[in-house]
């Protein structure tokens, strides 16, 4: 269980996942601005009306032994860019969670996601012995539902009226999920996509 909720860093080509600190709020905020995301009404982002409810809420499911929350790195310049998260943890089941996932509009469809997911999928499945990573977004989140999709992952199906958003709606929740005996196939794929990049800024 220790090994499961441990703090790490992780690392790959000038992007690093580090543990969230209250510490990071303005950077997040700042980060966050960059495309004003807390107006994206399909996902969760700090806004300076939440932020402090967003860290402390994140930290607390630390404590609780169900979240690893990280903030997303460019270690070109040191500038926090964006957060991701393992969530829904069961160590019992061997099973977890990536979600509370967004990066600064400069860094969207730049290859960042492709590197932070390879880093969270690879320590998930070879250093913890995941049986299977699961990922959940908004059915109206159609760039989510996407890119998910393109990672490899699979569509287990939809959650219907799942929850209830703040203004009273209902949200149909999409999940999807890549297991054990893919992750090969899948990693060759995530590591082809990150080659591509690399070539491209070349």
């Amino acid at each position: 269980m220790e090994k499961w909720l441990q703090k790490i860093e992780l690392e790959l080509n000038g992007i690093q996942l580090i543990p969230l600190k209250k510490e990071h709020k303005e950077d997040l905020l700042k980060a966050a601005s960059d495309g004003e995301l807390w107006n994206l009404w399909v996902t969760s982002v700090p806004s300076k009306e939440n932020i402090d409810n967003y860290i402390s809420t994140a930290l607390e499911q630390q404590k609780m032994k169900k979240s690893l929350p990280f903030v997303v790195v460019d270690m070109k310049t040191n500038t926090i860019i964006g957060a991701t998260r393992f969530c829904n943890i069961e160590v019992e089941n061997k099973h977890l969670e990536i979600g509370y996932t967004w990066y600064a509009k400069s860094y969207q469809r730049t290859g960042v996601n492709t590197i932070c997911k390879l880093l969270l999928l690879q320590h998930a499945f070879e250093e913890l012995d995941a049986i299977a990573v699961e990922f959940r977004t908004n059915w109206f989140n159609y760039a989510s539902r996407n890119a998910i999709t393109r990672l490899g992952a699979k569509q287990d199906g939809v959650l219907r009226n799942h929850r209830i958003n703040i203004d009273g709606s209902f949200r149909d929740t999409v999940v999807f999920s890549i297991i054990q005996s893919e992750w090969p196939t899948v990693k060759k794929s995530l590591l082809f996509e990150i080659e591509k990049h690399t070539k491209k800024k070349a």
